[in-house]
């Protein structure tokens, strides 16, 4: 009995309990498959654990440079570039021939383009005929290729002076002389340093291109000017309630004037929102004419909810 151990179980269709021996090793090899098997088990058990949170759990994650408010709603998209793509060529349509619509020329750059030339000249003392060491004159030029060229942004200070006017013969007669000063327009932010150009740059960068701000600090900083995220902040929220939400009101008007719209909401989360918490729901809702107004308009509104009364 030495090589042997006596096992106990009961059958399941009955009430009293058999003893059934069997050899020690046949035992060992069943702990050990029992052990692996539970081991099998409470791994899949982890990994179906971790695929529910991924699916339904919420995330802490955020991005780098998010810490001053949050990213744009829509991701910047890249175009991927393929060097098999043949050169434009006319394509028939209906036993006539067109270029296709996409392209302006044969490069595909608009045609209207400046164009800047380089002139490559010979040093004037190498203006000399090879034969008879004569001088070279100019009898014509040719064009050797065109590349395309594209000028970082740059800054610059505008410094806006006026002019202030007298009379000259009110101050022959010594009497009072009126001053007159040309007019100025207002500046785009009161009190501020900021023009429209840069404030419609700093606005296309961040909402067409998808460049948060503080890459845009960064990117100001390496030429050498300290424009801080928070100033450009300051001009974007100060310029959208001066100059586009009279815009938007306007819009909103013409838009509610129409007799069918069309209405959408989308979810996003908002970080940072007071009296919710960051994986809660918010909505953008989407407003837009039909398709039967000569004057589209489409208006973007976020509300907490989509109650009815949104």
């Amino acid at each position: 009995m030495t090589n042997q151990w006596v096992v106990v179980y009961n059958h399941c269709m009955k009430n009293d309990a058999e003893m059934v021996t069997i050899p020690k090793s046949e035992y060992e090899g069943l702990c050990s498959q029992v052990t692996e098997l539970t081991s099998k088990v409470e791994w899949l058990m982890e990994q179906f654990r971790l695929a529910q949170h991924r699916r339904f759990g919420a995330s802490s994650e955020k991005s780098a440079g998010d810490d001053y408010g949050q990213m744009n709603l829509f991701n910047e998209s890249e175009i991927a570039s393929d060097i098999l793509v043949p050169e434009p060529e006319l394509i028939e349509i209906e036993k006539h021939y067109r270029k296709r619509k996409n392209m302006v020329n044969e490069t595909g750059l608009p045609a209207d383009l400046p164009i800047e030339t380089v002139l490559h000249e010979l040093p004037a003392d190498e203006q000399v005929c090879p034969e008879c060491d004569g001088h070279l004159h100019v009898m014509g030029t040719e064009t050797l290729r065109r590349e395309l060229k594209l000028i970082p942004a740059k800054a610059v200070i505008v410094e806006h002076v006026r002019n202030v006017y007298a009379c000259r013969d009110c101050e022959k007669d010594e009497c009072g002389v009126p001053i007159v000063k040309a007019p100025v327009a207002n500046p785009v932010i009161k009190g501020g340093f900021a023009s429209p150009e840069a404030v419609a740059h700093i606005a296309t960068q961040k909402f067409v291109t998808a460049v948060p701000l503080y890459r845009q600090e960064q990117e100001w900083t390496r030429l050498g000017i300290e424009l801080s995220r928070q100033t450009m902040s300051n001009w974007l929220i100060k310029a959208a309630f001066d100059w586009l939400e009279p815009i938007y009101e306007v819009l909103t008007v013409m838009l509610c004037s129409r007799y069918i719209l069309h209405v959408d909401e989308t979810t996003l989360q908002v970080l940072h929102e007071a009296g919710k918490p960051a994986q809660s729901k918010s909505y953008m809702w989407l407003y837009r004419t039909s398709g039967d107004t000569n004057n589209p308009i489409v208006l973007y509104e976020y509300q907490p909810d989509r109650k009815a009364e949104r």
